[in-house]
């Protein structure tokens, strides 16, 4: 099947070997119905696709749909698939989601499957569960992942931290307030933002593309290409920092969700901006909450929780450390059921 990338270097290319997260969830009864556009290389956060159109949002038209995964949460918002697949390198199922209010799940670091993924960057490439609600990810990762359950579970029962929520845009702070409320235990913690470890993905992402970018340069986009350069002209000197700062965020972080069960943060502080955004000038506040967990590898889901600014979706995210990903899951599908009777 032509796979594209979103890119215009890929437009007839068609691939000899099935990912094999792919062909796991068609061994697990799932049927294919079709390709979803998404952002050129999964490079950006709003899915406006300079060679292939840019995707719509069918929650909220003339708004966007997020991205990189944008065609796969749109597919899914328009009733076209009952499941998609997205990666996650920066945010980029949970940014989808967040935007046209369906779930999006990223696992831990490697626990699904990159192979026969077009990497961006890949020390913080992810591969993930895309559904309408969370019944249907955990479904998902049960075909992803051979053996992996989800146990029922009380949400009195968890320690939570909420994070990052005095960001948030009023009305998007008051919905993961009320989505927060729902667990009697939580406790507001500081955590560190991790924009210091940006060099070093980026890094990776010039290490990927350089001999392609030197032969195809202009077949890119005008909202990549300037990326790329950036990313191209990074030193070793800054990717090394970079690196070392990783393993100290890493060290923090796991210090400070210690006493904890459970993270709860904002996956965007805004609802969907309009879909003629310029991407480039807004990234940074797309990626802000989500590309953390990219850098930890840590499981997290992106769910929606009720109407915020102009009546559109907000979105929280529920955090564990790596390998918690089951607990994620139910303590998402309890909250959701909890929020569905609010």
């Amino acid at each position: 099947m032509r796979t594209t990338y979103g890119s215009a270097v890929f437009a007839e290319h068609v691939p000899s070997e099935t990912a094999p997260a792919v062909s796991r969830l068609e061994a697990g009864g799932y049927a294919n119905v079709g390709k979803a556009n998404l952002h050129e290389f999964a490079y950006g956060t709003t899915s406006q696709n300079l060679h292939y159109g840019t995707v719509p949002n069918p929650t909220a038209p003339g708004r966007t749909s997020g991205g990189s995964s944008g065609g796969s949460a749109a597919a899914l918002a328009a009733g076209l698939a009952d499941a998609a697949l997205g990666t996650d390198t920066g945010g980029s199922i949970r940014i989808p989601a967040a935007c046209c209010g369906i779930v999006g799940f990223k696992p831990s670091y490697g626990l699904v499957s990159a192979d026969g993924v077009f990497p961006l960057a890949p020390s913080f490439d992810h591969v993930g569960p895309m559904a309408r609600d969370v019944g249907g990810c955990i479904s998902m990762m049960e075909a992803l992942v051979p053996g992996f359950t989800v146990d029922e579970l009380e949400l009195d029962d968890l320690d939570v931290a909420t994070t990052w929520f005095e960001a948030a845009d009023p009305l998007v702070g008051a919905r993961l307030g009320d989505a927060a409320s729902h667990f009697a235990r939580r406790t507001r913690l500081d955590l560190p933002e991790a924009g210091e470890i940006q060099p070093l993905f980026m890094r990776e992402v010039g290490d990927v593309h350089r001999e392609l970018y030197a032969e195809h340069a202009e077949q890119y986009g005008e909202n990549v290409a300037p990326k790329i350069e950036r990313c191209l002209a990074v030193s070793d000197g800054e990717a090394t920092a970079a690196a070392e700062f990783r393993e100290v965020y890493r060290g923090r972080t796991l210090e400070a969700l210690e006493p904890f069960d459970l993270l709860l943060a904002p996956v965007l502080t805004f609802v969907a901006p309009r879909n003629d955004v310029d991407e480039i000038a807004v990234r940074g506040s797309f990626v802000r909450f989500t590309f953390p967990f990219n850098a930890l590898g840590w499981p997290a889901l992106a769910l929606p929780c009720g109407a915020a600014e102009d009546g559109l979706p907000a979105s929280i995210q529920l955090v564990g450390r790596p390998g918690e990903d089951a607990r994620v899951l139910a303590a998402g599908r309890a909250l959701e059921a909890a929020l569905s009777l609010s």
